[in-house]
């Protein structure tokens, strides 16, 4: 049975748990990086379709205004919404909304240049379709981050906090 959409943070906050993390205390990103795989993998009622791009999701770091600077890991899922608004409005456009895990940590000189990284701070948006192709990106992203100094370190390191919410995207 999916979860509809406005249920999908809890949903993630259930599968943190079973893996054995507190939602706002996440003390080991592998285990996170795992609940975030099995919850990219749940259906969710109340979206666009996949072929429509309804059902993505993105990896980020960085250090951004809203955080203080911190540096931080991101897990972010994000749905076009398509049970919101008045669909007979000729202008009707699906929402976009996102469930994102965010990792903070302390500064460290590993990562000291993290948010000099120009040529990227993300393994951008993926609409694989649940199943075989959402799996092999995911693994493609774990990939990816090994071949990044100051990601991968991050990744190895002990957050020292973190945050789970719902926000609007768009």
């Amino acid at each position: 049975m999916a979860t509809h959409w406005k249920n999908s943070p809890e949903l993630f906050a259930s599968i943190l748990r079973r893996h054995g993390l507190d939602p706002d205390a996440v003390d080991d990103v592998a285990r996170a990086w795992s609940a975030f795989q099995e919850f990219v993998q749940v259906q969710i009622d109340g979206i666009e379709p996949a072929e429509d791009d309804g059902d993505g999701f993105i990896v980020q770091w960085g250090r951004w205004g809203w955080n203080d600077d911190r540096p931080a890991l991101v897990f972010t899922r994000q749905f076009a919404v398509s049970d919101e608004g008045d669909r007979d409005d000729e202008f009707w456009q699906p929402q976009r909304w996102s469930v994102e895990l965010e990792l903070f940590f302390a500064d460290a000189p590993a990562w000291a240049d993290l948010d000099k990284m120009a040529w990227t701070n993300s393994m951008g948006f993926d609409f694989d379709p649940i199943g075989h192709e959402r799996a092999a990106m995911l693994a493609q992203i774990a990939t990816f981050i090994e071949t990044l100094p100051q990601v991968s370190a991050m990744w190895r390191a002990i957050p020292v906090g973190s945050a789970l919410g719902l926000e609007r995207a768009d």
